[in-house]
Formats: C-alpha cells, sequence, structure tokens
C-alpha cells in the first residue's frame, strides 16, 4: 500500500508479519472467470484504507492478484472456486498476505524481480513483459525506468479488463474507508475518480525523469473495465477515465 500517510518507507527492507484479515467484502463475480475482494488495510492507527484482490481463474485453477486476506467463512468460498495455484504480486509497496496464501496452499509465487518492501517468499516466476501467465486471453504490462517494480495485466475477454496495482486507481465512491480516510482522501490527491496514484508518481519517478511515456504506451491496451487495488471496481469506460487521469497527472 502507498500512500506514505506517516514516516517514508524504505524499498529494501519490510518487516515479514502476517497481518489478520481485515474488514472486507464477500468475494464478487465481475467476469465469467474473474472475481474480486473489496477489502480493507489499515495503513496505520488512525486511518483504514480500500484494498482488493482480483481473482482469475482458469479451468479449476485460481491465481491471487493482489492478495488480500480472508475471513475462514470467504476462505470456504475461495475453495470452493477452484484451487489456489498462483499468487501474484503486481506492486513493490504491496505483500504484507503473500505469505499467508502461500503457507495455506503452497501456490507459485510471481512476482518481479525486484520485489519491492516484502523480500518474501522466494519467487518461483519473474514477471516481465512478453513472459508467460498462468491464464490464457491476458497480457503483462510491466512500467519501465520506474524506481521500483509496477505492473498491470490486461484480461482481453468481454471488452477488457485492466488490472492494476497502485499507479492507476480509480474511487467511484469511498466504501470500506474509515471517516478519517475519506476526510483526508480527496485532500492528498484521491478525489472520487480516476487516478494516478500521486504519492506512487512522486515516489516511483527516478529524479530528473518523467513516466508519461510510460503511461502513453499503458493506453496502447484496449481495456473498458478497470480494477485497481484500491478504490472501487469501474465496470465500463475506464479506457477514457484513465486517458483524463493521466492528462491531469501530466499537464502540458
Amino acid at each position: 500500500m502507498l500512500v506514505m500517510i506517516g514516516p517514508d518507507r524504505n524499498f529494501n527492507t519490510r518487516r515479514i508479519k502476517l497481518e489478520p484479515a481485515h474488514p472486507h467484502n464477500p468475494i464478487e463475480q465481475i467476469g465469467d472467470d474473474l472475481f474480486f475482494v473489496h477489502g480493507s488495510i489499515k495503513v496505520n492507527p488512525l486511518v483504514q484504507l480500500s484494498r482488493n484482490m482480483a481473482i482469475v481463474r482458469q479451468n479449476d485453477e485460481l491465481t491471487l492478484i493482489n492478495p488480500v486476506r480472508l475471513v475462514d467463512a470467504e476462505l470456504k468460498q475461495l475453495d470452493a472456486l477452484g484451487m489456489v495455484k498462483n499468487v501474484m504480486r503486481l506492486g513493490a509497496a504491496h505483500g504484507c498476505d503473500d505469505q499467508f496464501y502461500m503457507d495455506r496452499y503452497k501456490p507459485s509465487f510471481w512476482c518481479q524481480a525486484e520485489k519491492g518492501f516484502y523480500q518474501k517468499p522466494a519467487i518461483d516466476h519473474v514477471l516481465a513483459e512478453g513472459s508467460n501467465l498462468p491464464f490464457d486471453g491476458a497480457k503483462l504490462f510491466c512500467f519501465k525506468n520506474t524506481a521500483a517494480p509496477e505492473s498491470a495485466i490486461l484480461l482481453e475477454q468481454q471488452g477488457g479488463t485492466l488490472l492494476t496495482c497502485d499507479a492507476v486507481q480509480h474511487y467511484g465512491e469511498y466504501s470500506n474507508i474509515n471517516l478519517v480516510g475519506r476526510i483526508i482522501l480527496p485532500r492528498i490527491g484521491f478525489p472520487k475518480t480516476t487516478v494516478i496514484g500521486p504519492f506512487w508518481l512522486k515516489k516511483f519517478t527516478p529524479d530528473g525523469s518523467d513516466l508519461k511515456s510510460e503511461f502513453d504506451r499503458l493506453l496502447e491496451l484496449e481495456f473498458d473495465s478497470l480494477l485497481a487495488a484500491h478504490g472501487t471496481f469501474l465496470k465500463t469506460g475506464a479506457k477514457a477515465a484513465v486517458t483524463k487521469a493521466i492528462s491531469k497527472a501530466f499537464p502540458q
């Protein structure tokens, strides 16, 4: 989670501590073999923010993307969907719940070569553009020349769904965010709309460079829906919304 409310964080080290299951909604189906969990995370003692996990199913195998730990009752629902075979980390600031699923299901772990804040689990499959993914009909997008890894996945079915981490977020409303978070978010660059994560952009842009060309490259993908690791699911109109967010983040 990269909001930087509180002290700055070091990309190279992060204590490994299993988080409890934070409040979350039931698993929801949003595509033929696409599900998500709208959850939450406490980023400090005062602020609770939203957090989302995507679940991609192929046959009876599940891939958890941007993992969010579930309560026991909902883990049973997850097991009913299929077998958890893969855990996938798309962003360097995420990973607090990866180890929980690795311990429970012994799946394969997918991540870019530089892990980010969380140095575990060990990587089984390195995410790199052009590499195979554990499900069909998808493309991996990796941001280039960023200070730490960030990637996205395009699911090509049903008009295209873009799965992101911190770089692109959408807030249709502030569900699963506490009162303090709802007061703070619009004041620090997270209004109820699609945004390029302002703290992510500041932290991940190397000195003297500009990531505008990477977002232009992202727009070469065809998608109509957006599911980010934070905020809410945008069912339609996502490409226009992301285009507008990029224009705002990089004014000419």
